[in-house]
């Protein structure tokens, strides 16, 4: 073995045989190491800009590769060679329990090491390269609908305070969860009347501000005072088995699982979860606030900076929502600014088909002149209204 493994060195020395590829190289490694040093990579400079992962995103990641490596027996990096049939046929078992988005969150966590092992030399071409896309549109069943103005304040009403200021300030600002969980009391900015946004624990890794309501930010800052977030906190995250830690110097209380308790607000207040335009949970506070924004009249580029998306097509198309009352009164609108006398041709209408007028007339009882004929323009045969005339 030691002799061929010189002679085919020296053959491509001389030449004779070409340098062996990137794959061949380091297919003999351990799948369970490339693992730990792409998460490494990952957490050190794998986000936006060479800034690190956010640790929700690391551990998803991580959990989703040990899934990958257990579910495929994955010993050696060699073994991702000629993987996509086997990707593809674990992919449709997953469809079968999960929604689209779950399911592309692991197919990419698998694809992006492929990627990352290409840039680093590891493999000569990506193997999971012409691996069709998942469907992520969310289903029916899993849409959120937008709370009304009238709901919401009627869902504030049957919250205890800490509970109305937490769904308050998500429905007025459009904070996710991590993200109100994230706030500290040196966030609130009371003079600018604003939130400061760390890029360590938004979503879309970016500093920034986020404006709230004036009344909103005198309210925080006067629960901030009073260190209720932190007690809350002691009491309810004192069980060691949690998987949340506590965050330094709160400035919200975020229980553990909000949407659990969302739906205890929303039985007080009488409003139905499930309904045919949607869901209603913690996360649809997120849509309220959208449409609450357009709904004020905010354009589409001001929507999408409020909302901190990166497109406007996320704005409009996922989160934005038509209300059945604001199409009516556009309609409603609409017809004011194009239609001729609404009450000259509402009574014309009615003595067209034989009814009565409703309301005083100026010009009851003097018959139809000027309205006996009509035609189309380019008509050629004018046509004659009904008693009018032959």
């Amino acid at each position: 073995m030691v002799q061929k493994l010189e002679d085919e060195h020296l053959q491509a020395r001389l030449g004779y045989r070409s340098d062996p590829s990137a794959s061949m190289k380091n297919a003999s490694r351990q799948f369970c190491e490339i693992v730990d040093e792409y998460l490494d990579w990952g957490r050190a400079q794998g986000g936006r800009g060479g800034r690190p992962w956010s640790k929700t995103h690391a551990g998803r990641r991580e959990c989703h590769l040990r899934w990958w490596e257990k579910q495929l027996r994955l010993v050696t990096l060699g073994d991702l060679l000629g993987i996509k049939h086997r990707v593809e046929a674990e992919r449709r078992n997953l469809l079968a329990g999960r929604a689209g988005k779950t399911v592309a969150n692991y197919v990419e966590a698998l694809s992006a090491l492929c990627d990352w092992c290409v840039e680093q030399g590891f493999l000569d071409e990506d193997p999971l390269k012409q691996l069709s896309q998942v469907d992520t549109s969310p289903e029916e069943r899993n849409r959120r609908r937008a709370l009304s103005e009238d709901e919401f304040r009627q869902l504030l009403d049957c919250c205890a305070p800490h509970r109305q200021l937490l769904l308050w300030t998500a429905a007025a600002s459009g904070l996710r969860t991590n993200e109100l969980r994230s706030l500290r009391r040196s966030d609130l900015d009371v003079k600018h009347s604003q939130l400061r946004l760390d890029a360590s624990w938004t979503k879309n890794r970016q500093m920034g501000y986020q404006p709230i309501p004036l009344d909103l930010a005198y309210e925080l800052e006067a629960f901030a005072k009073t260190r209720e977030a932190d007690k809350l906190y002691e009491r309810f995250y004192r069980a060691k088995n949690t998987r949340c830690r506590a965050p330094e110097d709160p400035l919200l209380y975020v229980p553990i699982n909000p949407a659990r308790d969302m739906e205890a607000d929303l039985e007080a207040a009488g409003i139905e979860k499930h309904t045919p335009e949607g869901k209603v949970d913690f996360h649809a506070l997120r849509v309220a606030f959208i449409n609450f924004v357009i709904d004020s009249g905010a354009s589409v580029r001001e929507a999408q900076a409020l909302a901190r998306h990166s497109t406007p097509q996320l704005t409009m198309n996922t989160y934005a929502r038509a209300r059945d009352e604001r199409l009516v009164e556009a309609v409603e609108k609409v017809g004011a600014a194009i239609s001729p006398n609404s009450e000259s041709a509402h009574i014309v209408h009615l003595k067209v088909v034989g009814g009565e007028a409703l309301g005083d007339n100026p010009n009851e009882g003097k018959g139809l002149e000027g309205v006996k004929s009509w035609c189309r323009r380019g008509d050629s045969n004018p046509h004659t209204l009904a008693g009018t005339g032959p």
